[in-house]
């Protein structure tokens, strides 16, 4: 047998098209319990808002109960979520945070 004969030729299609990741809300609940300073806080250093932007925010999530404050990747709205949320309960808050498929 010759080489030829032996092998053989597979093509394989690759997809080269990129699509963008699906994203998702970070939500953060309003509460009785965390200070308004320190949801300010929280979006200014975790997620880089100005301070009047932050404070805007704030009052958003306090007037409506919930707001978004970022829409990202689903890896990045989890790492986010899991960081302030640990930055909450470090400091002695019960913020909640919750991650929502975008609605388009």
């Amino acid at each position: 047998m010759t080489e030829s004969e032996n092998s053989s030729e597979t093509k394989i299609s690759i997809d080269t098209e990129l699509t963008e990741p699906p994203m998702y809300q970070l939500i953060f609940i309003n509460d009785n319990d965390t200070s308004y300073d320190f949801v300010v806080e929280c979006l200014t250093k975790h997620l880089n808002y100005t301070e009047s932007t932050a404070q805007r925010i704030t009052d958003e999530i306090h007037e409506a109960g919930s707001a978004c404050v970022a829409i990202l990747p689903y890896e990045m709205a989890e790492q986010k979520g899991v960081e302030i949320t640990i930055t909450a309960r470090t400091n002695g808050y019960p913020l909640n945070v919750r991650i929502e498929p975008e609605v388009t």
